[in-house]
């Protein structure tokens, strides 16, 4: 469902036996949270927003003096497909706003709106693609999650090793369901990992799409009595969960590696120039930076056509390079915080006209102790991470450091 308007929602509701909506946001760490409101409220939803206790809520703790209000956006309708069918339950994501309607400054999701405003004047837009990870761990018979992986699989197994497809099957139809449109999936290098890539889109369906398909996730998993972990390094022992972030920029429809390739290395030059700086809004739990060097995520700060073991992989096909990954995210990320702090990254570069350093296409394994020397890392702790970024010009001199610094406070406060 797209391009709804305020109208079209109430009418869907009226027309469609629904009974409850849900007006979502995320809180600091991307964990989605919700109110349901009956459907005589949606009108005034709409009009001055729910208000909620957002004290209560991480990340808005210390917000004082204000109320705060859920106003929805009419253009995330979605039924959720696991509630019933008779008094439908439907969802929409939302704004958060003051009394008078203006936008809160520390809504992530505002400023993800207003950092993709600034590309659109600058003429170009930025289409976002994900792979997540994610483990199924057994429950025992109360239900409680257990560290017991739900399967011994390994990297691309089919069944009986791989006992997550039909899991994973669900999940894919749940989410087509909803209009996300999944591309692949497969069994990951840990017993019991998974991962499932969906297609790209603009930026901030995409952010709201990772919010949603984490929900699906967990929802399906739970629907078949497994639990499933987003977590950064949920078994000390085995690979991780990362989130590999797929970007490519466009000029009136084309892709800007075709018409101005100096402003699309220039634009991965500003994040890679800044990713020490920006680490902490990509991964912010301190089981984040346990992943870093295990396992094929990256650990140095550099480039590279091919290798997976690269921070930022740019793959050529036929001569041509559409897009870039970058492949140290996890799935704890407020993916609207995230996404604009890397645009922001990237902006800067273009503003600066910086350049590329030369690629390294050495596997990280086989890389020697005199050459890695030479080769700067990403902050290894979550205490390195906050110190950088607090100290960060790019940050400190920007139009973003009141929320930037708030979430970097707010961070430091919980380690």
């Amino acid at each position: 469902m797209s391009q709804f308007t305020v109208e079209d929602v109430i009418e869907f509701v009226e027309e469609n036996d629904v009974k409850f909506i849900r007006l979502a946001f995320c809180d600091l760490y991307g964990m989605q949270k919700n109110i349901s409101i009956m459907p005589e409220e949606l009108r005034n939803a709409f009009v001055d927003g729910i208000n909620f206790d957002s004290f209560l809520i991480s990340g808005y703790e210390n917000v004082e003096g204000q109320d705060l209000f859920l106003k929805p956006d009419p253009d995330t309708l979605h039924i959720l497909p696991w509630r019933p069918q008779s008094g439908r339950v439907v969802r929409l994501y939302c704004d958060i706003v003051l009394a008078d309607g203006t936008p809160f400054e520390y809504d992530y999701r505002h400023f993800l709106k207003e950092t993709l405003a600034q590309c659109e004047e600058l003429g170009f837009n930025t289409r976002m693609g994900i792979k997540s990870e994610f483990y199924l761990f057994k429950t025992d018979e109360n239900d409680t999650p257990t560290d017991i992986p739900f399967d011994n699989g390994g990297y691309f197994d089919v069944a009986p090793n791989d006992k997550g497809e039909n899991i994973r099957r669900e999940i894919c139809l749940t989410l087509e369901e909803m209009g996300i449109r999944p591309q692949s999936s497969h069994h990951e290098r840990g017993p019991g990992q998974n991962e499932i890539d969906f297609m790209a889109g603009d930026v901030l369906k995409t952010a709201d799409n990772f919010v949603t398909y984490k929900n699906v996730v967990e929802n399906i998993a739970a629907r078949n009595g497994v639990y499933a972990s987003f977590d950064p390094m949920p078994l000390a022992d085995k690979p991780g969960n990362g989130l590999h972030v797929k970007m490519a920029n466009y000029k009136d429809g084309v892709n800007m590696q075709d018409i101005d390739k100096e402003f699309c290395e220039s634009f991965m030059a500003g994040i890679l120039n800044r990713m020490r700086d920006i680490t902490i809004f990509l991964n912010c739990r301190k089981d984040s930076y346990n992943r870093f060097g295990n396992s094929e995520a990256p650990k140095y700060i550099t480039w590279s056509a091919q290798n997976n073991s690269r921070l930022l992989r740019v793959p050529e096909v036929n001569g041509k390079r559409n897009y870039f990954i970058l492949r140290s995210p996890d799935s704890c990320v407020n993916p609207y915080l995230s996404s604009a702090i890397l645009i922001q990254a990237g902006l800067a570069g273009v503003k600066n006209k910086e350049k590329l350093p030369a690629p390294l296409d050495v596997n990280s394994r086989y890389l020697t102790e005199d050459r890695s020397a030479y080769l700067d890392t990403l902050p290894l702790s979550i205490e390195e991470a906050l110190d950088v970024a607090s100290n960060s010009d790019f940050i400190n001199n920007s139009d973003f450091a009141g929320i930037a610094n708030h979430y970097i406070e707010t961070i430091k406060s919980r380690v």
